[in-house]
This record gives structure tokens, C-alpha cells and sequence, in this order.
């Protein structure tokens, strides 16, 4: 989707030139489900309704997804279709990571 560069874009002051797109493509981003809401409501998405959890969580997928230079369906998806090396070391280290983090929480500390 490209929000982090979208937003990055604004922050830094390089997407003047474009700046009215951008805050549109963000208006649509945060409207859009506020709209939806009353018509999908009852669907149990099993996520927490805490706020600041899913705001923290947001920001930091957002600030990681910045210092990576995309997210991992853009460097997976993207990247190795178009057989980018840094797409693809990023999707192996994205891979890597995920692999590692479950043995720890799940097989050797036993939390998820």
C-alpha cells in the first residue's frame, strides 16, 4: 500500500509536489472504515479492542516498515518478482525473524 512512504512523504517534505494525493489516499485510509463500521460490526476479528495497543502497534509497524524501505509483502511480493536483491534479503531476513521469534515465544518461553 506504501502508507509509511505516503506519510514519510509529508513528514520529510518530500511529497509537496503530490501532497494533495497523499493526504487524500490518507483521509480514504482512516474514513473509509470508520464508514464500514456500522455495517460490519458484529465480525470478531479477534484483535484487541485496546486502543492505544493497536495505535502503538500501528507506529511501530509504520516506523518499521519506514527504516526497512517497505514492508514485507512489498519486498516479498514486489521485490523478488522483480528479482531485486534487496528485496530479496529483506524477505529472507523478514522470514528468518518470523521463524525465530516463534521458536522463542512459543517453544521456548511458552507465552503464544
Amino acid at each position: 500500500m506504501g502508507a509509511s512512504g505516503i506519510i514519510g512523504g509529508l513528514v520529510d517534505g518530500s511529497g509537496k509536489s503530490n501532497m494533495a494525493e497523499r493526504l487524500a489516499f490518507l483521509a480514504g485510509v482512516f474514513l473509509v472504515p470508520v464508514l464500514l463500521y456500522p455495517l460490519f460490526s458484529d465480525v470478531d476479528t479477534h484483535a484487541t479492542t485496546n486502543v492505544a495497543v493497536l495505535i502503538a502497534a500501528g507506529l511501530c509497524v509504520g516506523v518499521g516498515t519506514r527504516l526497512a524501505n517497505g514492508c514485507t509483502s512489498g519486498h516479498g511480493v514486489c521485490g523478488i518478482s522483480r528479482l531485486s536483491l534487496r528485496g530479496i534479503v529483506a524477505t529472507v531476513f523478514y522470514i528468518m525473524a518470523g521463524g525465530l521469534t516463534v521458536v522463542l515465544f512459543r517453544h521456548l518461553l511458552g507465552v503464544i
